[in-house]
């Protein structure tokens, strides 16, 4: 397995890079970096609700006291990577066009109704996302927007902006420091987790896996999980390739989504955190070879999930 560096709160990377790492594990509970350079620095994402992206940028206060957080980069539309922003609305907020169609369409309101429901769905997100308190948040998106790809001049630090999706997500940016050769990846990649395949296809999200691969970059900063290397990149792309030779086989076989996600075998990824998110990926891979297959909302998707868990 990759090597890691299993620290919390805020990690010197070097080259004017730092890491915020969540002090958890489990869903919601994601990461940040800070990029700074003279008298400037740019946030990569802020978290899911203000209580931590509140501690997170008093930690950093030591920091951003002589360079200031100017910009912000949201590397995708989960919230959270960015229900934080209000707390940083002082600075332009940049997100890819398809990160922004995603925080259009689910907001702190949407968490609440989906974690208020009454079924396995909402029972299954209560348990996952029962530690944040939505309360508060006051949506604030972007206000700069790109396509494909934007370079940024941070107090005289180049940082490249690289919009890989539409993979795990609708819009997924992965934040390139090119002088530290440290790159945030956003969900792309997950430390000791399962991806998600919320959005596909799936061939976006390896060829996202293989532009990290080809980067000067040693140093990974994940969405979720440690700080680590190219082999997370690795496994995350291994895993993909597994989830969807498997689904595809049993797509061929006429075996229905839940069915096909209750008989796939994990092996060597069997371990990882947040196993079932499975169930997601098949019907993910089920889509993208039937497009005549309706799509689900987050409470069917969770519910799916739910499912998975109970074995019903």
């Amino acid at each position: 397995m990759a090597s890691v560096t299993p620290r919390t709160g805020r990690i010197t990377l070097g080259g004017g890079c730092h890491a915020w790492m969540a002090d958890a594990r489990g869903w919601g509970m994601s990461n940040a970096g800070l990029i700074t350079g003279r008298g400037a620095s740019l946030l990569v994402d802020s978290l899911y609700d203000l209580r931590l992206t509140r501690l997170m940028l008093d930690t950093l206060a030591p920091v951003t006291a002589t360079a200031p957080i100017t910009t912000v980069v949201n590397t995708h539309g989960n919230g959270d990577h960015w229900f934080g922003n209000q707390l940083v609305a002082h600075a332009e907020i940049i997100a890819a066009r398809g990160s922004v169609a995603d925080m259009r369409q689910v907001g702190p309101a949407e968490m609440r109704a989906l974690t208020d429901m009454d079924n396995a769905a909402g029972h299954f997100a209560r348990r996952a996302f029962g530690r944040f308190d939505y309360s508060g948040i006051e949506p604030v998106l972007p206000s700069r927007v790109f396509d494909g790809e934007a370079v940024l001049d941070v107090g005289g630090t180049e940082v490249r902006l690289i919009d890989v999706g539409p993979a795990h997500s609708a819009g997924d940016t992965i934040v390139h420091v090119p002088r530290a050769g440290v790159v945030y990846t956003g969900d792309i990649v997950f430390a000791r987790a399962t991806p998600i395949v919320w959005h596909g296809p799936f061939a976006r999200w390896l060829a996202a896996c293989d532009l990290l691969l080809a980067l000067d970059a040693d140093t990974i900063v994940p969405g979720h999980g440690p700080v680590t290397t190219k082999q997370a990149v690795r496994e995350i792309r291994e895993y993909l390739l597994h989830v969807h030779e498997q689904a595809t086989a049993r797509f061929a076989a006429g075996m229905p989504v839940m069915d096909a996600a209750r008989d796939i075998r994990l092996g060597r990824f069997a371990d990882l955190d947040e196993s079932e998110r499975l169930a997601v990926n098949v019907h993910t891979v089920y889509r993208e070879l039937d497009p005549e297959l309706p799509p689900l909302d987050g409470p069917g998707l969770f519910g799916c999930m739910a499912e998975l868990c109970t074995g019903s």
